[in-house]
């Protein structure tokens, strides 16, 4: 099997104006992404399938394109996007349960699943895709921060590559996808606006905001929370500017990891 990896590995800074020198434990500056691959068609049997890594979280992506929809949507003429959402037990410190020996899904799985499904249903023109049904499953096999982030990211390769199979991207009449859909996470640590936090910047950040958006340049989702002092307009603007500008990088990771596999969507996204 054929693997095109496309790999960022040193981020140069991005273009936005200086946030300060300060260098994180990693050596990032606080407008920097982590190291970005992506592995596309890393699975046999799905669709379409993305392994992305972002720093040391590691999420596998798989894509399933099935000739039926939900029964409330039959005779509709119109598709669906649905997505699941599971982290393996060691993909953190300690062993967590599986949910599936609990009996039950946890909340924070369920809006992980429902953002997955929103994002990507976002740049999915649900008509020309037919009554088709599209189930992404995202499973964490390591984390760091920015799961959701990461598989929301992982996931639109992994649906591009799927619906390349029975759909010509050049085909703009045809072609299900409206654009691109990539996340990112931002916050304040020690006072200072972060692009893409580690665990350990996660975990004591004093605001932790995650940003789901179009290469148009439009919003799916701002997911903000202060965890400390509430935070004001200008420090909003400042960490949707840094948002902004890593999920355009992440945009950039997904159109060649694509053109690297033949599926050039960059004329008709966005």
């Amino acid at each position: 099997m054929s693997i095109n990896r496309v790999t960022l590995q040193k981020p140069s800074p991005l273009s936005n104006e200086s946030t300060g020198i300060m260098t994180r434990s990693d050596g990032r500056r606080p407008d920097q992404l982590r190291p970005v691959t992506i592995e596309p068609n890393v699975m046999k049997y799905a669709e379409g399938s993305a392994l992305i890594s972002i720093g040391h979280t590691r999420v596998l992506c798989a894509a399933t394109l099935e000739e039926r929809v939900p029964g409330w949507m039959k005779g509709k003429g119109l598709g669906w996007v649905s997505a699941e959402y599971a982290m393996l037990p060691r993909a953190t410190h300690e062993r967590t349960q599986r949910e599936s020996s609990k009996g039950r899904i946890g909340g924070r799985t369920h809006e992980i699943q429902r953002i997955i499904g929103r994002a990507l249903r976002a740049v999915t023109d649900t008509a020309k895709l037919g009554e088709r049904t599209l189930w992404i499953d995202c499973d964490v096999l390591q984390a760091d921060g920015g799961t959701r982030t990461a598989s929301v990211t992982g996931a639109f390769v992994a649906l591009a590559l799927a619906l390349a199979k029975s759909f010509q991207p050049t085909d703009a009449r045809r072609w299900p996808l409206s654009g691109m859909v990539a996340a990112t996470s931002v916050g304040i640590v020690n006072g200072i606006p972060m692009l893409d936090l580690a665990y350990d910047e996660d975990s004591k950040a004093h605001t932790d905001m995650n940003v789901f958006m179009t290469d148009a340049g439009r919003f799916v989702e701002i997911q903000g929370t202060a965890e400390a002092a509430p935070f004001d307009r200008a420090e909003l603007d400042a960490l949707l500017a840094l948002a902004d500008n890593g999920v355009r990088e992440l945009f950039r990771s997904q159109r060649a990891v694509l053109a690297a596999c033949g599926v050039d969507i960059g004329a008709h996204a966005g």
